[in-house]
């Protein structure tokens, strides 16, 4: 069969580019198509085996390099413009628009779908105020152009044959948004490169981009309210703010090299992970160290991590959860781990993350992409 693969935009080597990696790696005869590609050379050769996608007007407007989300109002357009009628089978890999792609009746479209747009639907109030666009005409017109965005986005929903989610929680939003089931399988994590130190050193610690919505500044006032150690690592537009809020018990590392960052979480007690997230790489990756997480009890993170609400530690849990995303409820949650740490193995802890492997993944897509064609050939 012939077959396309239509991903949002190639930019940077991130979450839904390790899917696309996967993708890649099980067919390798995959037509490619996205709004842009500026993937650089070496990211190029990992994710897409060194091919080009075929890419969208946007590709060649000004500054498309560094601001293609400026051009956000003409992705639903630029999105239509692919000519997909010579393939059999279309898997978009969609947390934005490819999941609007035209596709015939004849067509089999399957889309892997990491969110909703989030900006558009869940997010969509806290990122106008975050942004400044709560007002004027500047904020005015970006409200408009979410509502339209939204209109399209739910038109869209009858495009694609199959939906698959990331987990339960996306997929409780795809039937909320558009009306539609979607099966859940969760996106790869490189397990291998992780594994258990000797030793494990009195600090905690939580490594993130730091946007707003990642909650770091949270961690951070918790942590200032405690006398326990904490490292914080990642960069982002809220850096010097989290940093002008950091006690003399927390360091606020910055960006540091992947194999120094897996050293840190390694000798970790514990990694912090506040945000809701849709599904959750880093909590698995501290958990394939063999360390416990403290994490919010919301979305995706309570798919990964085994733990509790109440406080409560057993032999068999890889963390425990806070209950609300606040200063008094995280250090609450690092009180029990100081109490009961001792119930932590890291063994059982890392067993949890290896449910997450990549060899895991691309058995469970390549198993599900062949069903459902099997199954659309014989109707």
């Amino acid at each position: 069969m012939k077959k396309a693969l239509v991903h949002d935009w190639y930019s940077v080597y991130a979450g839904a580019e390790k899917c696309v990696e996967s993708f890649t790696k099980i067919w390798e005869d995959f037509d490619l198509y996205s709004l842009i590609d500026f993937l650089n050379d070496d990211d190029r050769q990992i994710i897409l085996k060194g091919k080009r996608a075929n890419t969208s007007f946007i590709q060649k407007l000004p500054k498309a390099k560094e601001r293609y989300r400026n051009y956000l109002p003409l992705f639903p357009f630029a999105i239509e413009q692919f000519d997909l009628s010579e393939y059999e089978l279309i898997l978009s890999s969609s947390h934005a628009v490819a999941k609007g792609v035209l596709t015939r009746p004849d067509q089999l479209h399957i889309s892997y779908v990491y969110s909703p747009i989030r900006y558009a639907w869940d997010l969509y109030f806290q990122y106008i105020n975050e942004s400044g666009l709560d007002k004027g005409l500047k904020g005015f017109l970006a409200r408009y152009f979410l509502h339209k965005i939204r209109l399209w986005d739910y038109s869209t929903a009858n495009r694609v044959d199959h939906y698959i989610a990331i987990s339960r929680y996306i997929a409780k939003r795809i039937e909320k948004t558009y009306g539609k089931k979607a099966e859940v399988i969760y996106p790869p994590v490189d397990t291998d490169a992780f594994n258990i130190a000797n030793t494990t050193e009195n600090y905690y610690i939580t490594s993130s981009r730091m946007v707003p919505y990642k909650k770091i500044d949270l961690i951070v006032e918790a942590f200032s309210k405690t006398d326990k150690k904490l490292l914080v690592i990642g960069t982002g537009p809220d850096f010097e703010k989290i940093k002008n809020k950091a006690t003399p018990n927390i360091d606020i590392l910055g960006f540091v090299e992947t194999k120094e960052m897996i050293e840190l979480t390694q000798r970790a007690k514990a990694f912090v992970f506040a945000a809701e997230e849709d599904f959750g790489i880093a909590p698995i990756e501290a958990q394939a160290c063999g360390v416990p997480v403290i994490a919010y009890a919301k979305g995706g993170a309570l798919e990964t991590v085994i733990g509790d609400t109440n406080g409560i530690i057993k032999q068999n849990h890889t963390g425990i959860f806070f209950k609300e995303q606040t200063i008094d409820s995280i250090v609450k949650a690092i009180d029990a781990v100081e109490k009961n740490y001792e119930k932590f193995d890291k063994e059982t802890i890392r067993k949890n993350a290896l449910r997450f492997s990549r060899e895991r993944f691309e058995r469970e897509f390549e198993e599900l992409i062949n069903r459902k064609y099997n199954e659309w050939k014989d109707q």
